[in-house]
């Protein structure tokens, strides 16, 4: 057996981007095969290559690696002479027993090797190419869907869909991570491409105002209230952005942390919109209603388009100057104005949360309501 036959293995098996945990032997205690430096390479279906002792090692090794594989965390491990079989976590190393007859000890270190992580950037606007263009500097492989886009504007990009239908972005893509960047083209079919991915996160450059208008829109549509309320909206880290470059590398900020497992800040807004798309379904049936039939200021025409009836559901009655809302809309626009039209967290201190009017609200604002 060639003890070097892991090197091979590894630049093998990291082309063909396919996980693999590289195994070393830290130190061992007579009576053992394996030595301190030896090393293998362990693929998830339990195949070794290389050397790190013989059959008794194995069996712990090959979980270990199948755990470290499924989180991406490295590994100390001991295989030490028991009696049982039994592992203990010893805070710094996880320890098992060994009941063969050979004694001996091993200390081993588990690193897994993941293969790149995909991002999607859906759109093709200035904060999507900047995202396009940074994200490979991470590790980060990219695919772009965007309608009518064209594989020469991304030359970054490791695949680009020229179409942002729901069915084949659904059909030839998969990916842990999303960024919808269409800001102001097609965004609606942008999100409803990113929600068919199923994603682990998915991240909207939009305002908090835009955003809780289009996401609603998203649930009257039909899609998956619990799907559309872990959208982030407004997206990314707040570091002061201005520029598409600066925007994009604040939403990769984000990526990254998800990436390695950790939480994001998420500003009180997003907090709101989460907690109200529990519901949103009923609310939107019911003001829309209200809208509809109830208001004396105006109606929505059976054949307006379904996003404008949305927003027109979502917007609260009392805004309406025939209703004498005129002072509480400008009023209620001041806060709003503040908030960053980039679609990134605008303020280290999180605004106040923009959270969907309730049916009872819109009623008491009406002026047909009383």
């Amino acid at each position: 057996m060639n003890r070097n036959e892991w090197i091979t293995q590894a630049a093998r098996l990291q082309s063909a981007d396919l996980p693999f945990a590289l195994v070393t032997v830290l130190s061992a205690q007579a009576p053992t095969s394996g030595k301190a430096g030896d090393k293998a390479v362990v693929t998830p279906d339990g195949q070794i290559h290389g050397w790190i002792g013989g059959g008794c090692a194995q069996p712990a090794v090959i979980k270990t690696v199948r755990r470290a594989l499924l989180d991406g965390q490295p590994r100390k491990i001991r295989i030490a002479p028991s009696d049982e079989s039994a592992e203990r976590d010893l805070g710094d190393v996880l320890e098992f027993g060994m009941a063969c007859h050979s004694g001996g000890t091993l200390e081993l270190f588990v690193d897994p090797v993941m293969p790149s992580a995909t991002l999607t950037v859906v759109g093709d606007s200035p904060v999507a190419r900047a995202l396009v263009g940074l994200a490979p500097r991470v590790g980060l492989r990219v695919a772009v869907v965007a309608h009518g886009a064209q594989a020469a504007d991304f030359p970054d990009a490791d695949t680009v869909l020229d179409s942002d239908d729901v069915s084949e972005v659904s059909a030839r893509l998969a990916s842990p991570f999303v960024v919808v960047a269409t800001q102001g083209r097609r965004d609606v079919q942008g999100l409803k491409a990113a929600l068919a991915l199923q994603p682990q996160g998915l991240w909207f450059v939009a305002s908090a105002r835009k955003a809780a208008v289009l996401l609603e829109s998203l649930v009257v549509s039909g899609e998956d209230p619990a799907a559309v309320a872990r959208i982030v909206a407004p997206a990314g880290e707040f570091i002061g952005a201005q520029t598409p470059e600066e925007i994009a590398l604040s939403v990769l900020t984000s990526v990254v942390a998800a990436r390695r497992g950790r939480e994001s800040g998420v500003p009180q807004a997003q907090a709101a919109l989460t907690a109200s798309m529990a519901s949103s379904a009923l609310t939107s049936a019911v003001a829309t209603s209200v809208a509809e039939s109830s208001s004396c200021c105006s109606t929505t025409a059976a054949t307006e388009p379904k996003e404008a009836a949305s927003a027109k559901a979502v917007a609260p009655v009392a805004a309406s100057p025939c209703c004498g809302g005129a002072k509480k809309a400008a009023a209620a626009a001041a806060p709003a104005a503040t908030a960053s039209e980039s679609g990134v967290v605008p303020a280290l201190t999180p605004e106040p949360a923009v959270a969907l009017p309730s049916v009872a609200a819109s009623a008491k604002s009406s002026c047909c309501g009383g």
